[in-house]
């Protein structure tokens, strides 16, 4: 499955997901910032979207850390 990644500098909001995003993905809020989205038949984190990414990367002169877990499986 490919990786998909897209960063709107207007809005300052960077998208990521496993595999095309779908209408159909239900959003949850994580807080920080921050919003997941979940396949709504497996009920698995297909993606994630960050609000305020320029910002929140200025503010920090180090790795940034976010609110989720994530396990990485070969395609």
């Amino acid at each position: 499955m490919k990786l998909y990644y897209y960063y709107d500098q207007e809005a300052d909001v960077f998208y990521f997901s496993k595999g095309k995003p779908s209408a159909k993905d239900q959003s949850k809020e994580k807080g920080d910032d921050v919003a997941l989205r979940i396949d709504p038949k497996s009920k698995k984190v297909k993606g994630f979207t960050i609000f305020n990414f320029a910002r929140r990367i200025k503010q920090r002169r180090m790795p940034v850390s976010l609110p989720i877990e994530a396990e990485l499986m070969p395609a």
